[in-house]
């Protein structure tokens, strides 16, 4: 699994947001490999590859979609494995791969430092124009701006099925993962609050697009692996959270539910709904969570029921199969959000964003009689998600125990320059920390080595996610002295990548 997240950008004095994301994407390039140029290989890439069956002709694409075009902007590898880059006009932080929601919400929370470091960074070069980083995905003037989830899955899964059974979850998971939004419309036409920040910009069930006509099933075929044997389910309806809860139960109760596709332990005719691009507006605008809706097989359900119905069948799939310890937590968490939810919302207030941040404009509102069009108020949807120096909402409530902290501070520290030890994110992110002035490239499935000017370059495949692990190659990464020693330690041993 990996998490990205595009981070909303402004400052006083400068209007351009990809001029402000080079230069903190920059200030973090010089200060992590100063002496080195390290670019991303784009050899082995093709966004236009659509899961349904097909190739999107570059001459039909948008241009948002030409991810593999050369261009010169800033676009790192970090060494926690990490990718750290200006994508069109905002800085973006792809945490490296890991097998657990856990380590999900821990190289998130990694990001989120990595970009204040980068801001305080530029600030030392442009003390009179600070820039300020939010991790939301919503202006409130029309334009959005993605939090995508990554999961690997078998290439033998039929798309179909991974359609049928994740659209209902998908569109009613925002009631614990949503972020809030004041505003209704893309351009925030109407006055209201709302769950979500993404709803009002899906405008598609099933596509490849990911910046206009957005899908709730993204169909990019672009696994960065084997081809044959794995796809990358690219979700791109998701909120950014502040709140690690939200963030935990966001990307554990989808792994599961793919879990129980995968082992075709799923079927969900009984809560496929008839319009799901309209009723995830609705779920989003529905505070009360009263609605109901009307399923293709005819059950009348409301986004909760349909909630508690994935629980269920997670609960009877894992008395099944057994299950870890952070699957059990999972589904505890879980059914307390559901319940919460149900019965007294209050109670998730720090553990929800939509709720934390719908409890605080309240406050402010009925103190000061504000409605939730005064400036004042509007300003707090944005400082809830801003990261820049530590004194945003979300991280102060945080700080003070009012937003449950899953991830301890020193794991976050340990995740801005360690990589995952179990996947292929841990070769790659020790070659940068030790061989960085041999690396002439890098991408999620390779790394080329410059190991002598007047030989060719080397590639090292790293095909698949679960190899390249600190198990499998730790011990040549302790003894090589050198790049070169290192990929002959590799090339001499079968099997390693």
């Amino acid at each position: 699994m990996g998490l990205e997240n595009e981070y909303g950008i402004s400052s006083a004095k400068s209007t351009d947001p990809i001029i402000l994301s080079n230069r903190i994407v920059s200030a973090y390039a010089n200060h992590i490999y100063p002496e080195t140029k390290i670019r991303w290989d784009y050899d082995l890439e093709n966004p236009l590859r659509d899961a349904r069956g097909f190739d999107l002709s570059r001459a039909e694409a948008d241009i948002s979609l030409l991810t593999n075009d050369e261009v010169i902007i800033p676009n790192l590898v970090l060494p926690n494995g990490a990718r750290f880059y200006v994508d069109h006009a905002h800085p973006e932080y792809a945490a490296p791969e890991v097998l657990t929601p856990s380590e999900i919400v821990q190289w998130d929370l990694a990001g989120e430092r990595i970009m204040q470091i980068a801001c305080a960074l530029d600030a030392q070069q442009n003390p009179d124009d600070k820039i300020r980083v939010f991790k939301n995905n919503v202006d409130n003037k029309g334009a959005s701006y993605g939090t995508h989830e990554n999961y690997m899955t078998p290439r033998s899964i039929d798309f179909n099925k991974l359609i049928n059974v994740l659209t209902p979850h998908f569109i009613t998971r925002q009631l614990y993962c949503g972020a809030g939004r004041i505003g209704l419309g893309q351009k925030s036409e109407r006055s209201g609050y709302q769950i979500s920040q993404r709803a009002d910009y899906i405008e598609a069930h099933v596509g490849l697009e990911t910046t206009m006509k957005r899908p709730i099933i993204n169909t990019r075929d672009e696994p960065h692996a084997d081809p044959a044997k794995h796809r990358r389910l690219h979700v791109i309806i998701g909120d950014a959270n502040m709140s690690d809860f939200a963030n935990l139960l966001k990307v554990g109760t989808t792994s599961l539910i793919l879990s129980m596709i995968e082992d075709d332990f799923i079927n969900s005719a009984e809560v496929e709904l008839t319009d799901p691009v309209k009723i995830v507006k609705d779920i989003s605008q529905d505070l009360d969570m009263k609605n109901i809706y009307e399923t293709k097989s005819g059950n009348k359900l409301s986004a909760l029921n349909i909630q508690y119905w994935y629980l269920e069948k997670a609960r009877e799939y894992c008395n099944l199969k057994g299950v870890d310890e952070q699957t059990k937590e999972i589904l505890k968490n879980w059914e307390y959000a559901l319940e919460g939810l149900k019965n007294n919302p209050e109670m998730l207030v720090d553990k929800i964003d939509w709720l934390a941040k719908y409890s605080i404009i309240e406050k402010y509102r009925n103190r000061d009689n504000f409605d939730l069009n005064h400036p004042t108020i509007k300003s707090l949807d944005f400082k809830y998600s801003e990261i820049t120096e530590n004194d945003g909402i979300g991280q102060v409530l945080r700080r003070n125990g009012l937003l449950t902290e899953i991830i301890t501070e020193e794991a976050i520290n340990k995740a801005i320059t360690e990589p995952p030890e179990t996947t292929r994110a841990w070769f790659r992110g020790k070659v940068l920390s030790n061989f960085s002035q041999s690396v002439s490239a890098v991408s999620w499935d390779s790394v080329i080595f410059d190991l002598d000017k007047s030989q060719p370059l080397v590639r090292i495949s790293t095909l698949d996610p679960l190899r390249g692990t600190r198990e499998l190659v730790g011990q040549f990464i302790d003894k090589a002295t050198s790049a070169a020693e290192l990929v002959s330690l590799i090339r001499a041993t079968p099997g390693i990548n």
